[in-house]
């Protein structure tokens, strides 16, 4: 199953995309894909925390992903 995932700010120069296909065999928790993530790019382990959308919607940990999904991954903003 393929999951389709964005980047922004930071997350964009951490994993050197702005657009990846991530392939899961089964639909699994938003949890569990951030895992994957990590596990592939060990560089988003640097950000304390970041926000997860999934279909333009921002997504708890415990949210089910299905085929064809569009999840973005939010880095934390600061502003003043």
């Amino acid at each position: 199953m393929k999951i389709n995932t964005l980047f922004f700010g930071i997350t964009t120069d951490l994993v050197g995309e702005t657009e990846l296909q991530v392939e899961v065999e089964n639909e699994i928790s938003v949890a569990d894909f951030k895992k994957i993530l990590q596990e592939k790019h060990a560089e988003l382990k640097n950000i304390n925390s970041y926000a997860i959308a999934v279909n333009e919607s921002y997504a708890t940990d415990n949210l089910l992903l299905k085929a064809n999904d569009v999840v973005a991954i939010i880095p934390p903003v600061s502003g003043g």
